[in-house]
């Protein structure tokens, strides 16, 4: 009742905090005086006031951006949103932005309500942040009561006060509060729409063969009634007679290009057929199925060496409702450049003219994540190593550039027109990203450049398709340069990593086992990231560069383009890249040697030991064995011994023999009778006999003792396992200190042997107490002493020991977790595989439902 009261308190105090920053002058009105800003404006500041708590914490851009497409979905904002590429924590991934909201944002910062930070962060891409100032705080006064409360609909938990903020879990965001809340944001849900394509490929690319088909008569099919949209789209540009190319730069070579033509049976009688992504494991068996979504490939031509065209159909499946004709004209080439292109025939209802960009925002998602799906079926296993390599196991989701050539676009503007910071702009930003630049080449035709994309539109912007693919080869490898530098910092903090690890070998004991695997894995790393440096400069020295043209519209768009320049700066960049490599090998050669140095002082330190336990059992040794013939002799002495006693008791003076009625029979049996002393000799035989097999069974007992070693090498809480030897009996205790450990070994007897079927078993435990790692537990056991039918065997003991030390919680699970310090490829298949268990786990849910309807 008390937590519930001071919640109601707060509640109200919050209440009558938001009274008080409103301007609510006259309570029976809901009218407030104007801010000067739009509805949306309002409601964006005051979403960035609560989460910069008035000014005293500053809101990252990624979670203000999850924030505000939630609020889209809840109609808190009357904007638009569009897939785009976006990287959050070194993983890329496809966000659905708003525009428009970003374009507000920005406004919010000219007009300094807002103020920006640039802070750099372990992706070493840095984030923008976003705090409210005095300024801002005055607005937020003004805002309306209503538009407060509306707002509170997405910031807010459900029935509470309680901010949701936005959170990534290398995966997806989710919604949390602080009370543990929790739900996930579809935000990166991309939405797909129906459309039909056709294959196509630029004439400036082709070298014979026979022209593309074309899938205009299928048109009508895209027009279906279902669509995933979630948002009521404001349609602001379209376009008429639409062509995408999507251009990527992958490491290719001569070989790999004539392996590629083999692959596709470019050389066969019957050229292509289908492709899969899958491997065949069992070749040499007779037949196989394969249930993935199939690529027919059909070639169009080729040289051996130097290029390939192919159409490709998709046949991948999709979402009901949801109607894809999709195929590409795909062109590889030596330089490495992937073109692929296709002729937009319609998208939902609209054929060939009037595209929305809306819909072509979210048709560009798919043509880039199906054409990774293509490529990656068709190069070899080498290549795609590489390009896990540079995009850190995100190959699939890696980022391309996307060429929009359109005979018209309407409204046709001047190119200053159309980057107004407005309408138009932030509609063009969702098809080519934030835009840069903005021309007009001709009185009909106009360039827009943004930064992944650029769009072509006008009567004769075909035309300029040689200028426009020589651009796409330079700014793929622009592209793929600055995600190669990206990889090498992010190769550079494994290896600080790394040396920090080294640093503190001497007081992990598992860090050399860690150390020698992140070695091997940084080797191959810089091994692999030289040889694409080898393509790079490779493709850079072939590339050709087209002519100026004659005519004024392409001599615009040449300059324009400025390619004459993006061969030299790009060498330089590629250049400057060699030496980064460079040094990266020369610090690994400095790692490897003080991986040595930490091994070989291990080695050192277990040859001590050897030594020092030689000498002992030397020692020892020498001790038993004296011991032994000692004891042998003592033996045979104490048997007879106990048989002249015995026959002294019955031959002293004060035995029987001193009778009367006894002395005629010692006289005629012992005195007079030569065989008394055999029968001496005979006695202490029997007696030697039955002390020896007194001794056998003793040491037989002693034989049967089961010994148990196990390595342990955790992380621990010493404390508590303090308080677990307070519970045993107190045993023998070995110290030893030196500069980076304390070494504690305590040997101890369990106090009650009916837990351990009544043998009692002895424990010695070695840790280290200062670093606080339990690093071996021996445990002996003797199974003769214990009763038959409880006996434990050497599992039950292991199990039972470890099950006391998990039961008591001595282990410290958090401490011995070196997942924050694992390889940025180890921590993206980590992420991997939780995403894949999450799957198994839904599916297996999702059956178990269907099977429970089905009863």
């Amino acid at each position: 009742m008390a937590d519930e009261e001071d919640r109601l308190k707060d509640e109200d105090l919050e209440e009558s905090e938001d009274e008080s920053s409103g301007s609510e002058t006259d309570t029976d009105s809901e009218e407030e005086e104007d801010t000067g800003l739009t509805e949306n404006q309002n409601r964006l500041l005051y979403l960035c006031d609560l989460h910069s708590d008035g000014g005293k914490k500053w809101m990252r851009k990624p979670a203000l951006i999850v924030l505000i497409y939630e609020g889209i979905v809840a109609n808190v904002f009357d904007f638009d949103y569009a897939p785009q590429s976006d990287l959050i924590e070194n993983r890329r991934v496809w966000l659905n932005i708003s525009q428009e909201g970003k374009s507000d944002i920005e406004f919010l910062r000219e007009e300094e309500l807002l103020a920006g930070l640039q802070k750099p962060t372990r992706s070493y891409k840095p984030v923008t942040c976003y705090q409210i100032t005095k300024k801002g705080l005055g607005v937020v006064k003004k805002i309306s009561r209503k538009d407060k409360e509306i707002v509170h609909e997405v910031t807010y938990m459900r029935g509470s006060r309680e901010l949701l903020e936005a959170e990534w879990d290398g995966n997806d965001y989710w919604l949390q509060s602080k009370s543990g809340y929790r739900r996930k944001s579809t935000i990166t849900d991309t939405e797909d729409v129906s459309y039909v394509s056709s294959a196509y490929v630029p004439q400036c690319l082709r070298y014979g063969g026979r022209p593309t088909l074309s899938n205009a008569h299928r048109a009508h099919e895209s027009a279906v009634n279902t669509n995933q949209i979630r948002d009521n789209l404001d349609e602001v540009i379209t376009l008429n007679s639409v062509s995408i190319i999507v251009a990527e730069y992958v490491p290719f070579g001569a070989n790999q290009i004539v392996q590629l033509n083999n692959n596709v049976g470019s050389t066969e009688r019957v050229q292509g057929g289908f492709i899969s992504p899958d491997v065949d494991d069992n070749s040499g068996g007779t037949s196989m199925t394969d249930d993935h979504d199939l690529t027919s490939v059909d070639i169009l031509d080729y040289t051996l060496t130097h290029h390939i065209n192919f159409e490709a159909e998709i046949r991948f499946h999709e979402e009901s409702g949801v109607v894809q004709v999709e195929t590409f004209g795909v062109s590889l080439n030596a330089e490495g450049t992937c073109f692929y292109g296709m002729q937009v025939e319609a998208v939902m209802d609209r054929i060939k003219d009037n595209i929305s960009l809306d819909h072509l925002a979210r048709l560009l998602v798919d043509v880039q994540q199906d054409s990774s799906a293509i490529v990656d079926s068709i190069i070899s296993e080498y290549q795609r190593e590489l390009m896990q390599l540079i995009f850190l196991g995100d190959a699939s989701n890696r980022n391309k550039v996307n060429l929009i050539i359109a005979n018209e676009i309407t409204p046709h503007l001047t190119a200053e027109e159309y980057m107004d910071k407005g309408e138009y702009e932030n509609e063009l930003k969702q098809v080519i990203g934030d835009t840069k630049a903005a021309y007009d080449i001709s009185e009909h035709d106009t360039l827009i450049f943004g930064a992944y994309g650029l769009l072509v539109c006008g009567p004769n912007s075909r035309h300029h398709e040689p200028l426009l693919c020589a651009y796409l080869q330079f700014i793929t490898i622009d592209i793929f340069v600055q995600n190669y530098f990206a990889r090498m910092w992010i190769l550079s903090a494994d290896m600080e990593t790394t040396n920090k690890v080294i640093e503190v070998s001497e007081s992990d004991p598992t860090s050399l086992a860690r150390i020698r695997y992140r070695i091997c894995k940084l080797a191959r790393d810089i091994i692999q990231l030289d040889e694409i440096l080898g393509y790079l400069l490779e493709a850079l020295e072939i590339i050709e560069i087209p002519p100026e043209p004659p005519e004024q519209a392409g001599r615009s768009l040449y300059e324009r383009l400025e390619i004459s320049g993006m061969r030299s700066q790009l060498v330089r960049r590629t250049t400057d890249l060699k030496k980064n490599i460079a040094g990266s090998q020369r610090y690994l050669d400095v790692l490897r040697e003080r991986a040595h140095v930490v091994s070989e002082g291990k080695m050192f330190e277990l040859n001590e030991n050897l030594e020092s336990n030689t000498r002992k059992m030397c020692e020892l040794q020498e001790h038993n064995s004296n011991a032994a013939h000692s004891l042998q002799i003592l033996q045979v002495m104490f048997a007879g011994m106990m048989a002249f006693d015995f026959l002294d008791r019955l031959t002293g003076d004060w035995t029987v023999v001193n009778r009367p009625w006894m002395k005629s029979l010692v006289e005629n049996t012992m005195a007079n009778n030569p065989f008394w002393f055999v029968i001496s000799m005979l006695t202490w035989v029997v007696f030697t006999w039955i002390t020896l097999k007194i001794f056998n069974v003793l040491n037989w007992r002693s034989n049967g003792i089961i010994t148990i070693k196990q390595k342990m090498n955790k992380r621990i809480f010493v404390e508590k396992l303090r308080d677990l030897l307070k519970t045993k009996t107190n045993g023998h205790e070995e110290r030893k200190y030196d500069l980076e450990k304390d070494i504690v070994k305590r040997t101890y007897e369990e106090k009650d042997p009916r837990d351990w079927g009544n043998s009692r078993p002895k424990v010695v435990i070695e840790y280290d107490e200062r670093n606080q790692y339990l690093l071996e537990v021996t445990l002996y056991y003797n199974r003769r002493i214990a009763s038959k039918n409880l006996a434990f065997n050497a599992t039950e003991l292991r199990d039972k020991l470890l099950g006391e030390f998990e039961a008591l919680g001595i282990y410290d699970h958090e401490g011995e977790d070196h997942s924050a310090d694992a390889l940025a490829v180890d921590k993206r298949l980590a992420i991997e595989q939780r995403i894949n268990a999450e799957e198994e786990e839904e599916e297996e849910g999702m059956e178990k439902e269907e099977g429970g309807d089905a009863e």
